[in-house]
Formats: structure tokens, sequence, C-alpha cells
């Protein structure tokens, strides 16, 4: 791409009232971008309206130039490209979806776009045993071949991209991971995720449709969610509220025909009902990450073991504690536990034991990474 078409894209991207359906009108009527600002105001009003027209004829403006040579220059960094619709490596599976974007920043291995996929998605806040979840499911679809697809938020999708990059890690079918951003290209939001963005780049891809600069502005997360899901040949579902981008995303995969997995959880937690819904809904319910191998028809090399939903645990010592826990109280007090969440008093009255005892109990089977607390001092085994 030359520096007068990178700046026509760029330009009509740029022009106020002019979105995403306005753009493909306009580039079904005259072609390249180039085309449409060398059109009369007659024939381009044939197309928008007015107001549109006269922001289509007007000058560039001093920041627009500026955007060019920003632009410019990072795609002469190593690694950063610029796809638009016209391009032939545009992914075919965004071309299929109602609303595809004008533009794709791509920093990282483009390949991966164009590659069997799956998109892993849940909640910010997620419990230990969804982030264990997805990064164990994702690690396993990776070494199988699907690229693991997500939007590096904190909790279920950075645990995702992590498994993705773990699956891939000297294995030449591996998957590796995308990450699919709500801001410019060159900025990494949120930025506890900076060294996850920085590892993604080298070893999977990151894609946005946003201009570089590009703030993380609220609106912009739930818009970029109809690219995670057209991305990808399905969307599986870890952890989700009720009112939750996930259950966006997963709409989204519905409308575009992709298939929806989801992870069960207990019925008394808030991070599963999201989950639960969708299943209601139709969406297929998955104890294993060969579950979704099958169902995509994926299936590479051999059967792998399954992973049930409770995944094993992944904080450090685990598994030393474990059989710490094998003796006295902290073995009886796992198995009336269980896997609900459950409060202090209630696990009191369960075991028997008095309140300073499991206190102390407690504690110790926390540290060990075998118990989790939720907030309102709810307890919940892992694993």
């Amino acid at each position: 791409m030359d520096v007068a078409e990178l700046a026509s894209w760029l330009r009509l991207e740029q022009t106020a009232g002019v979105g995403t359906d306005t753009a493909r009108r306009l580039l079904a009527a005259f072609g390249l971008p180039a085309n449409i600002f060398s059109t009369s105001f007659s024939a381009l009003h044939k197309v928008v309206p007015e107001r549109v027209v006269y922001a289509l004829l007007a000058a560039p403006s001093d920041a627009l130039l500026a955007l060019i040579e920003r632009t410019r220059e990072w795609l002469q960094q190593p690694g950063n490209q610029l796809f638009t619709l016209a391009d032939s490596g545009y992914p075919q599976t965004l071309l299929d979806i109602s609303d595809p974007p004008l533009m794709l920043y791509v920093k990282g291995r483009a390949e991966l776009l164009s590659r069997p996929s799956l998109a892993v998605v849940g909640s910010r806040n997620a419990t230990v045993q969804g982030v264990a979840n997805a990064d164990r499911f994702a690690e396993t679809l990776s070494q199988r071949g699907l690229t693991i697809v997500s939007g590096l938020a904190l909790g279920i999708d950075a645990a995702a991209h992590q498994g993705g990059l773990r699956g891939a890690a000297g294995n030449t079918d591996g998957g590796s991971t995308v990450a699919v951003i709500g801001t410019g290209a060159d900025i990494v939001y949120p930025a506890r995720n900076r060294e996850l963005a920085h590892r993604i780049a080298e070893a999977g891809c990151i894609v946005s449709e946003y201009p570089l600069g590009m703030p993380g502005v609220a609106a912009n997360f739930p818009r970029r969610n109809r690219i995670i899901s057209g991305l990808s040949n399905g969307v599986l579902v870890v952890e989700a509220a009720l009112k939750s981008g996930s259950l966006i995303t997963a709409r989204m995969a519905a409308e575009q025909g992709r298939d929806v997995f989801a992870i069960p959880g207990s019925i008394h937690s808030p991070l599963a009902k999201g989950c639960h819904q969708l299943i209601k809904q139709g969406a297929k319910l998955v104890e294993s990450a060969q579950d979704i191998l099958e169902e995509l028809g994926a299936l590479r090399g051999p059967v792998v073991p399954q992973i049930e939903v409770h995944a094993e645990r992944v904080a450090v010592g685990a598994g030393e504690a474990a059989g710490d826990a094998g003796d006295g109280g902290k073995e009886k007090l796992l198995a009336v536990l269980g896997y609900d969440p459950v409060s202090l008093d209630l696990l009191a009255a369960r075991s028997g034991c008095d309140v300073a005892t499991l206190n102390a109990q407690l504690l110790e089977l926390e540290l060990a990474g075998l118990v989790e607390v939720l907030p309102g001092a709810i307890y919940r085994r892992i694993g």
C-alpha cells in the first residue's frame, strides 16, 4: 500500500458521518476510496446525504494528515500490517459477517487470521477455577491446532491467551492466539496486560479496527466483539454473569452461524448464570476440550485426555498441599465444602468445628490453592 492509497483509506475512515455501512455503500458504488474523492457532488449525493458529501469533499485536516504520517511510520515497523476490505489478505471469515470492519490493523502473525480458531471469552472478575478452566481448555485446543481468539481483557481473556501461547510453544502445528482489542493497535489496554500483549505480538497476533492512538473508549469494546466471533469457528463462554459482554459475543456468534459452547457451573454462582442461560438457549454444554474438537470436526493427532469442568489446580504448591490435606480435619473439610459456594456459618454447622479452627484450616487450604474466597466471606473448593 503506497502513501496515496493509505491516505485515501484513512480519509474515508475518518470522514464524519461515514460508518462501516456508509463506507461499504460508497465503495460498492465507486470502487476504491481514491475514486470516491474524485467523484462529483451530484454523484455522491445519490448514495449518501448532503452533509456527508460536504464532509467527504472537505480538505484533509491537520489531524488527518498527522494520522496518515503516524500510520505510515507504524507500518514500517516489522510485523505491522494494514488490511482493507479490498486486500486479498483480509480474513474471509470477516467478509461473511453483516458488518465487517473497513480496515484491520494487524501486529504479529497475520496468517493466524485465516486458520481454524475458537473464541474463548468470559468474565473479567473471574474465579480461580474459571481462570484455570480457560487456561487449560485454551492450551489443549491450541496444541490441537486451533487458534485461540479473545479480547485481551483481564480474567478469562488473559488466561485464554496464555493457554493459547503455551499450547503453541514448540509445536509446529500449534494454534497460538489472536487478541482483538478495542483500542488502537499501538496502545495496550489494560496496562496490566502489557507483558502479555508483547508476547502475543511476537508469537501470536493483535488485531484492531480502530485507528492508531485510539484510547480505551467504553463503547468500542462491545463493538469489537463481532470481530472476535467473526474470526472464529465457534465461541466458548467459560464464566459469565447474566449481564455480560461475553453474552454479546455469544449472541453475535449465533447470528453469524458459529457454534456456541458453554461450561456449566454451580447453580449458586452468579458467574455461572450466563453460561446456564446460553445452554438453555441451545449452546452446547462442554466438560472437556475434546467435546469442542469433536463438535468442530477439528481433531488432529492422537486423542488427548479429557479436561473436566473442574480443571487441574494451577496454584504453586497445590500438588504438595493436596497430600498435606489428606490428614486430619482438612481432608474432611474439603469433603464438607463440596463444589458449591458456602458460608463460614454453614461450614461450621456441617463440620461440627468451631469457627477459629475452621478459619485456620481454610487459610491453609486457600494458600495451597485448594479453596478460594468469594465476596461476602463465601468459600468454594477448587479442582
